[in-house]
């Protein structure tokens, strides 16, 4: 499973200073390849010695995506339009 190398949404509960620290994410709605796992919480979460990775990706017209499982070296998360959205996704 790829790591998410950064996470620019620091609203996320799963943010702690620019990392990712859910123990999987999901990508997409077959539509928007956005992380489907962000939420706003008052606090902060996850495991803080993990890493987050990429457990599902919906995208199946992304470059990076097999079988639903994404096979990118590693994934950027920022926001766009005010939603998550994986910046690695390229279309094929």
């Amino acid at each position: 499973m790829p790591q998410v190398t950064v996470c620019q949404v620091t609203e996320c509960a799963y943010n702690q200073d620019s990392n990712c620290h859910a123990l999987a994410i999901t990508v997409g709605d077959s539509r928007h390849a956005h992380c489907d796992t962000f939420f706003s919480y008052p606090g902060k979460g996850g495991d803080a010695s993990a890493v987050g990775r990429v457990g599902a990706c919906k995208m199946s017209g992304c470059r990076y995506n097999m079988d639903l499982e994404c096979q990118a070296p590693g994934i950027t998360v920022g926001t766009v339009w005010e939603t998550a959205d994986c910046l690695t996704y390229t279309s094929r």
